[in-house]
């Protein structure tokens, strides 16, 4: 019996590294709550909702917040369908196939962000597309899809042949087996993607910017456009709310089983290369 040896004790030099880390990526979000949160009258600083109300009392804002959450719930759904279509596909594909699909489906994570852009904005500009909203759902589906396969096809490898198998010895078509056995197993996956989806949509600037038509801001764009007129407490709370609504988004993200479903399929692969 193969006796646990006690894992060395981390020099101070990587807590202290690790430490001005997590200060670094978190002490600007607090300072942002903070501001949102508070004012100072006389010299003395007070908690106040005045700025979140404020924001929330802004018809202009609200329009932004309005077409973000239409852009993210349409894109996701978009994403979700057809990036789940697309791994069923290619889970039944070749070998080779597989390969070379999941190549051309990573692309969009490499890509430079702004090169992205432009190409989708010379595209719409050649198609003579008006750009507004459906534009900008049609961009984001573009780069969004390539997570959802990534997901579902993490949980496709997961799981175990037989399933299908048995269903097929008892006289299942591939399509009752897809309905009936496939899908109810990939729901984790499924709702992971949809979620995955709703937070680069709802949190995406760059690409939005450039495809985006005149007066259908979304909130990132119009924090932006607010943010050259300086920074403001009434745009901590804006910042704040953006937040929050990414936060609720990542817990539900979480408690989907998403990334377990990730690192099951990743494991499950490793091993089918170690083989």
């Amino acid at each position: 019996m193969a006796v646990e040896r006690n894992r060395p004790k981390s020099p101070w030099v990587t807590k202290a590294l690790l430490v001005i880390v997590l200060v670094l990526l978190y002490l600007p979000i607090a300072v942002m709550l903070g501001g949102a949160v508070t004012e100072k009258i006389d010299g003395q600083v007070s908690l106040t909702l005045r700025w979140l109300g404020e924001v929330f009392s802004d018809p202009q804002l609200m329009g932004a917040l309005q077409n973000s959450l239409v852009v993210a719930v349409a894109t996701s759904l978009l994403a979700t369908s057809l990036g789940t279509l697309g791994a069923l596909a290619l889970h039944s594909s070749s070998r080779k196939m597989k390969l070379a699909m999941n190549s051309l489906s990573l692309v969009s994570l490499i890509f430079p962000e702004i090169v992205f852009a432009l190409s989708l904005l010379s595209l719409f500009f050649i198609l003579r597309f008006e750009l507004g909203l459906v534009t900008v759902v049609i961009a984001h589906v573009s780069f969004s899809i390539s997570y959802v396969m990534m997901t579902v096809n993490a949980r496709l490898a997961s799981l175990d042949p037989a399933i299908e198998d048995a269903a097929r010895d008892l006289g299942a078509s591939e399509w009752v087996i897809i309905r009936t056995v496939v899908l109810p197993l990939l729901k984790p996956a499924i709702a992971g993607g949809f979620i995955l989806s709703f937070l680069l949509s709802f949190d995406d600037f760059l690409i939005t910017y450039f495809v985006n038509g005149v007066g259908r801001d979304t909130l990132p764009v119009k924090l932006y456009t607010a943010m050259k007129m300086g920074i403001s407490p009434k745009l901590n709370a804006l910042s704040s709310v953006m937040f929050l609504i990414t936060v609720v988004a990542l817990i539900f993200f979480f408690r989907s089983s998403a990334f377990r479903v990730l690192l099951e399929g990743q494991r499950r692969n490793d091993g089918e290369k170690d083989r």
